[in-house]
């Protein structure tokens, strides 16, 4: 899970970059003062859009992976086996939704009298 914890961020970087390096192409604030693509930018682009596309879909497979991984404990695990921690939370008991919650121990009384005041 781990490799694909560090996969992930790196497809992340490299999305990032993708789409940091791609030229705008118009509207919005990305609207500059030159339109003419010359030089074969039109190619260059179209390269890059399509790794992002491709990077975007490998974020999105390795997230669920990720997900299903965390979940079962390892792909294809069936059954319904807990974890520890479910286990646990299940063991502690639940306060009662009207306030009254788990009452305290009671403190038994002392089990000696009080001595009588000297004269």
């Amino acid at each position: 899970m781990l490799f694909l914890i560090i996969l992930l961020i790196i497809i992340c970087v490299a999305l990032g970059l993708f789409v940091l390096i791609q030229n705008p192409k118009g509207g919005g604030l990305a609207t500059g003062g030159s339109g003419s693509n010359m030089f074969g930018v039109q190619r260059t682009g179209d390269v890059l859009e399509k790794g992002t596309w491709v990077l975007l879909t490998l974020v999105v497979v390795i997230s669920l992976a990720i997900t299903a991984i965390g979940k079962t404990g390892s792909i294809g695990a069936t059954g319904s086996g807990d974890s520890k921690i479910q286990q646990q939370l299940d063991k502690t008991p639940t306060p009662s939704p009207i306030g009254g919650g788990i009452k305290p121990a009671t403190t038994p009384a002392p089990a000696t009298t009080p001595e009588a005041p000297k004269k």
